[in-house]
């Protein structure tokens, strides 16, 4: 994965979206990264993994109705 400072990333822009085709490209400042340049493939996998993102819920914070619902739960029941 390239890495390059972004004063090349604005003066080779062209060249590195031709290389985000095939890799990510990372984009630092003074040493750190601070982002990265992409493919839409790339945008769009990255899309669908945050949109499959679960909440975590500590058992003790979920309200009584819904402690309720999973008590009573079957496996291989329907989901309502």
């Amino acid at each position: 994965m390239p890495v390059v400072p972004a004063s090349e990333f604005v003066r080779s822009f062209g060249r590195l979206q031709d290389e985000a085709f095939r890799e990510v490209v990372k984009v630092t400042s003074h040493g750190r990264v601070i982002g990265a340049y992409l493919s839409a493939h790339d945008l769009d996998h990255f899309e669908r993994l945050k949109r499959r993102e679960r909440e975590v819920l500590v058992v003790g914070q979920l309200p009584e109705d819904v402690v309720a619902d999973i008590e009573a739960a079957e496996y291989g029941a329907d989901p309502r």
